[in-house]
C-alpha cells in the first residue's frame, strides 16, 4: 500500500512555531504601529458617520418644519388680497345714507377687486349652463324634462369653483332629462 502524504490545505493553520519564527525582529513593534493607525481610522470613520447623521437628522427636522410652516402660511398671500375687499365692505356698510346707485357702484368695484383676488389665486368660476353635466364638477339638484339633449345642464342654482384645476366647490344644477314618449 502506498502511503499518501497529507496534502496542506489553504484552511490549515501553521504550526504557532511557523509563526513565531516568521515574525522578524522589530515586526511587533509593525504590527502595533498598524493597529494602532486601523484603530486611528475607524476613529475618524465613525466620527465622520456620525456627523453625518447629525446633519441627516437637523436636515429632516428642518424639512418637517418648512413643511409645518408652509401649511400654517399657504393662505397668507391669499389673505392679504381679501383684506381691501373687506375693507370696501366695511366701508360700504359705514356709509350713511347714500343714493342707491351710489351702493351698486361700489359693490361692482368690490366684486372686481375680489374677482382680481380670485384670477391671482387662479380660483376659476364653474357656469356651466349648456355644458354637459360632469359628476366631479357639478352636483345635480334635480332632473327636468327638456328640449336641450339628455345631460345637459339647464339651469345654476350656484356657481361651483376651480382652485388650479382642482374643484373647490362643485356648481349646483338642473340637469336635462329625456322627454318621455307621450302616447
Amino acid at each position: 500500500m502506498d502511503t499518501v502524504a497529507p496534502v496542506a490545505t489553504e484552511n490549515a493553520h501553521p504550526a504557532p512555531e511557523a509563526v513565531a519564527g516568521a515574525v522578524e525582529p522589530g515586526g511587533a513593534d509593525d504590527l502595533a504601529a498598524q493597529l494602532i493607525k486601523a484603530e486611528a481610522e475607524v476613529a475618524e470613520l465613525k466620527d465622520a458617520f456620525l456627523r453625518a447623521k447629525a446633519e441627516t437628522e437637523n436636515v429632516r427636522k428642518q424639512a418637517e418644519a418648512n413643511i409645518a410652516k408652509a401649511h400654517k402660511y399657504a393662505v397668507e398671500r391669499f389673505a392679504l388680497d381679501m383684506l381691501p375687499v373687506k375693507d370696501a365692505l366695511e366701508q360700504t356698510l359705514a356709509a350713511g345714507d347714500v343714493p342707491l346707485e351710489t351702493l351698486k357702484s361700489g359693490a361692482a368695484l368690490t366684486l372686481k377687486a375680489l374677482q382680481a383676488s380670485f384670477d391671482r389665486a387662479q380660483v376659476v368660476e364653474l357656469n356651466p349652463v349648456g355644458e354637459n353635466y360632469d359628476a366631479h364638477r357639478h352636483q345635480a339638484m334635480q332632473m327636468v324634462e327638456s328640449d336641450q339633449p339628455p345631460n345637459t345642464i339647464v339651469d345654476v342654482f350656484q356657481k361651483g369653483y376651480l382652485i388650479n384645476d382642482r374643484v373647490l366647490r362643485p356648481a349646483l344644477v338642473t340637469v336635462a332629462k329625456g322627454r318621455t314618449a307621450s302616447a
